[in-house]
């Protein structure tokens, strides 16, 4: 007895989610080689994090439509990890990073990446998105990149000088604009033409014209897949005592963990499938970080890109992600020579495009005009990154929201009523805490001390023990001082009764 069924009913997104992966596979494909070259390590571990991210990611539980793999969000961070401590170390420290993402998501500690400013994220984004851009403008000029952010960003005009008189830097930089050139207009060719992703369309035009024209432009060393692969040896976990390689490792927690669920946020709303499970999220995300820091790869995040493809290819299940990681993986296995063909400056203009995209220009001025104490945050959080480094700017950043709302959350009005005769009212309403202690204290203190003062604070929301202190201070100075005693209302507590006035 034959079955009748098909695997189209066995899988009735089959068709869907097939055509979905082929779409994310090429937007994947040039992302992976140019944040991997970017990052100062093999092109080849670019793609191992794309396949891991893809087929061991994409099986786990979580954001069904949500695609992970390098991001340009951690380019920065990780060409400074390699730089200071070496490639060997980068796969402890991301190895560590994905245990500390698995152990996070088991206490259910994802939901709380929601409560993260978002002026912060932003602004880490945008402090990523200039550093990013300033430092592959030096490789789309044929020149080498400073060390620090700043470094960068001054050395620009000198670098651009120095290329005027250079073939070979003038030919670079033409490969890298021609790169950016097709991404902006990309928009503008016909819808059949669009079928192809834009970023391999302006990597594959840039690497025909390089070679047909015989530009004299640097291309990308190809090592091999399994010649690229190399797992942390022994000696490489003794590092994990040094305070360095632990802030690192915080760092690529707390940026991958944030960028990839405020990521999933974004997705739920390109689509009316299943909501993102955040913890569930966070394991499969620290899960693929413990494989890739096993194999020395670079770090994983859930990237915006691939996954706002992938859900606008049509993709209805988490096998499109699945298949996206497979094809990485038969191109890593079958067509690794392709790779020496590519030109440097095109991935450059590749991520300087990426780059502007972080930088929230137009939400800036916006969120300016709305609320200047959160533009401010993204400002200096970003400011901080570039001048400092990412974790100190993070830090900064984080330290500047709570300042923010602890000022807001001591709001406090003080309502003075004096009628000409009888007693003076002061009466208090909002929150008070000792921010605000030193204006209360002026206030009260300006009262005349030959008149009767009732001081009202049923109004109160919260009243510290600071504020308490002082108020009951100044009542017992003013009671002596005038002619009658001071008379205070306090706040009632929850669930009782309201509380009596009461002679200072």
């Amino acid at each position: 007895m034959t079955s009748d069924r098909s695997p189209t009913s066995r899988f009735p997104h089959l068709r869907h989610d097939f055509a979905a992966s082929l779409v994310v596979f090429l937007v994947a494909l040039p992302l992976c080689v140019g944040v991997a070259v970017a990052s100062g390590v093999p092109a080849e571990l670019g793609l191992v994090t794309g396949i891991v991210g893809g087929i061991v990611t994409g099986l786990m539980r979580g954001s069904s439509l949500q695609v992970s793999g390098p991001a340009a969000g951690m380019t920065v961070l990780v060409f400074e990890a390699v730089k200071e401590f070496g490639l060997p170390v980068l796969g402890v420290i991301v190895l560590a990073a994905g245990l500390l993402q698995v152990a996070m998501g088991a206490l259910g500690l994802g939901r709380w990446f929601r409560a993260i400013s978002v002026s912060v994220v932003e602004g880490m984004l945008a402090g990523i998105g200039l550093v990013l851009i300033a430092g592959q403008l030096f490789p789309a000029l044929a020149a080498k990149a400073p060390d620090s952010g700043l470094g960068k960003i001054a050395g620009l005009p000198r670098a651009f000088l120095d290329a005027l008189g250079d073939g070979k830097a003038l030919a670079s930089l033409a490969v890298c604009a021609g790169t950016v050139a097709v991404l902006v207009l990309w928009k503008l060719v016909p819808a059949r033409v669009r079928a192809l992703p834009g970023p391999l369309a302006a990597v594959g035009l840039a690497t025909l014209a390089a070679y047909l024209l015989s530009l004299p432009v640097a291309t990308v060393e190809v090592k091999g897949l399994l010649g690229s692969v190399q797992p942390p040896p022994v000696s490489a976990f003794g590092e994990l005592a040094g305070v360095g390689v632990l802030g690192t490792i915080v760092a690529f927690t707390l940026i991958a963990s944030a960028e990839s669920l405020f990521s999933a946020a974004a997705v739920d709303r390109l689509h009316s499938g299943p909501r993102t499970r955040y913890d569930r999220e966070l394991i499969a995300q620290g899960t693929g970080n413990t494989v890739c820091g096993l194999l020395g790869a670079l770090p994983m995040t859930a990237v915006i890109v691939r996954s706002a493809a992938n859900v606008q290819a049509g993709a209805r299940t988490k096998a499109s992600r699945v298949l996206h990681g497979v094809w990485l993986l038969l191109f890593a296995a079958l067509l690794p020579g392709v790779l020496a063909y590519i030109p440097i400056p095109a991935l450059a203009g590749i991520l300087i495009h990426s780059g502007a995209k972080l930088v929230p220009v137009r939400a800036l001025a916006a969120l300016w005009r709305e609320n200047r104490g959160e533009a401010l945050i993204l400002a200096v959080t970003a400011v901080s990154i570039v001048a400092v480094s990412m974790f100190e700017g993070v830090l900064i950043g984080l330290a500047l929201a709570v300042v923010k709302t602890a000022w807001e959350a001591s709001h406090i009005r003080l309502e003075v009523v004096d009628k000409g005769a009888g007693p003076v009212e002061a009466r208090l309403s909002g929150n008070a805490t000792f921010l605000r202690l030193p204006r209360i204290l002026d206030s009260l203190e300006s009262l005349p001390e030959d008149r009767p003062v009732r001081l009202d604070l049923s109004g109160l929301h919260h009243l510290d023990h600071a504020c308490r202190t002082a108020l009951e201070n100044w009542a017992e100075r003013h009671s002596a001082a005038g002619t009658e005693p001071v008379q205070v209302t306090i706040p009632a507590a929850r669930g009782h009764e309201p509380a009596k006035a009461r002679t200072a």
